[in-house]
């Protein structure tokens, strides 16, 4: 593989905004990408699978450079020329790669990679939380499969077409998919493209969906005509798949604290063909207060340390603090009490998270059991996904029935 200057000066560019800067990894991809019109899918795919790359790896490459952060831009090539030393691409004779030390960054990479932390490129404060949830064994294994790129998976959008023909519509478009059993909604890329730029994107045919968030909607149980809520909806994705199963028959209502949130998932609606949602921004508790006893079922996507898809946002490792995590713990307590009233009697709630920590799945779920409010609910099932033995992002989800 030969570097080429511009695309590696664009890396160097979103390593600074991400790290020293502050900016989330997506968003500065996404501007990376806009760029240089003349870029094509390759040099797109290398420009953003290497910024990925170097913040999934951080701590391992910067221990190996000994740099530490802030990074100024020659540290910043330094890290850069660990990455493509460890990938075995040879280095051009830039001045930035002068006295790059290859066979030293080999034997360095060697040794720091016997500890877990450094290996996986973690802070130590949630390998020990971690491990204390998890055990070693296991969150070793999942701190593994988080290091990996995720797959693209899409999830067809059944109001206007099905799975084997938007296959043959993307086939014709020059892009394979395959089906993923135990996933009736889901197709799977067999290699990585601009999905967006399709017809059959533009025509509302799919989403992109993780297959483990694809579970969540189907756990619900919704039915057409029902009256469903979903109380942390946030852009849609779980809400489009609801109205997807619903047949666009009933009420679907879609409820966020933000705003800006709900008016994407307007113009995603538009896009997939769906009207029967109602969306309404959480400004106090007289929306809630509303619909208590109201709702046949009653999503919620709560939120979370987000540890199930480290994958997806590898820059979250670093922007994570541990009081973060307990204070989220706190929100879904709270969420669980005050939403939970919604639901009516004989009616029944999914609890979900993308964490794969007990102290934010199971054992808030437990929690709930036990309190004033929660001593109406039965949990009738639960489910919790680990991505390296998924495949898949990391979930959890929980349906409780109310008794009648």
């Amino acid at each position: 593989m030969r570097l080429h200057r511009n695309l590696c000066f664009a890396v160097i560019d979103g390593l600074h905004k991400i790290f020293n800067e502050g900016e989330y990894a997506d968003k500065v991809i996404q501007q990376l990408l806009k760029r240089d019109k003349r870029w094509g899918s390759r040099d797109r795919g290398f420009v953003a699978e290497t910024v990925y790359s170097i913040v999934r790896y951080q701590r391992l490459y910067a221990e190996i450079a000994d740099v530490k952060a802030p990074y100024h831009r020659d540290n910043l090539w330094r890290l850069f020329a660990v990455w493509a030393t460890l990938k075995g691409i040879k280095l051009p004779d830039w001045k930035y790669f002068t006295d790059t030390p290859t066979r030293k960054i080999k034997g360095r990479f060697d040794e720091l990679s016997k500890t877990r932390k450094i290996r996986e490129s973690i802070p130590d404060w949630m390998d020990q939380l971690g491990v204390s949830e998890l055990g070693e064994v296991e969150w070793s294994k999942e701190l593994e499969k988080q290091n990996e790129q995720a797959d693209v998976v899409l999830r067809v959008n059944t109001l206007k077409t099905n799975k084997k023909d938007l296959q043959l519509k993307l086939q014709s478009e020059g892009i394979e998919t395959e089906f993923l059993p135990d996933h009736p909604s889901a197709l799977k890329l067999k290699e990585r493209a601009n999905v967006f730029k399709t017809e059959a994107f533009k025509n509302g045919w799919f989403e992109v969906q993780d297959a483990s968030s694809q579970l969540v909607a189907d756990y619900l149980e919704v039915k057409p005509g029902m009256k469903v809520v979903d109380v942390c909806a946030g852009a849609g994705g779980k809400t489009l798949h609801l109205a997807s199963l619903m047949e666009n028959k009933g009420q679907l209502i879609a409820m966020d604290i933000y705003e800006s949130k709900l008016k994407k998932l307007k113009i995603r609606a538009r896009r997939n063909g769906v009207h029967n949602i109602e969306m309404k921004v959480i400004e106090s508790t007289k929306p809630i207060k509303k619909l208590h006893g109201k709702a046949d079922r009653l999503l919620i996507d709560a939120p979370c340390s987000g540890l199930g898809v480290l994958r997806r946002n590898p820059d979250a490792k670093w922007k994570l603090q541990p009081e973060f995590i307990e204070n989220i713990k706190k929100t879904q307590e709270e969420v669980l009490q005050q939403y939970s009233k919604m639901v009516k009697d004989g009616g029944k709630m999914v609890y979900a998270t993308c964490s794969v920590l007990p102290s934010e799945n199971e054992k808030q779920v437990e929690k709930f059991l036990t309190s004033e409010t929660g001593k109406d609910f039965k949990l009738i099932k639960d489910k919790k996904i680990l991505a390296y033995k998924s495949g898949y992002d990391g979930f959890y989800m929980a349906l409780l029935e109310k008794k009648s």
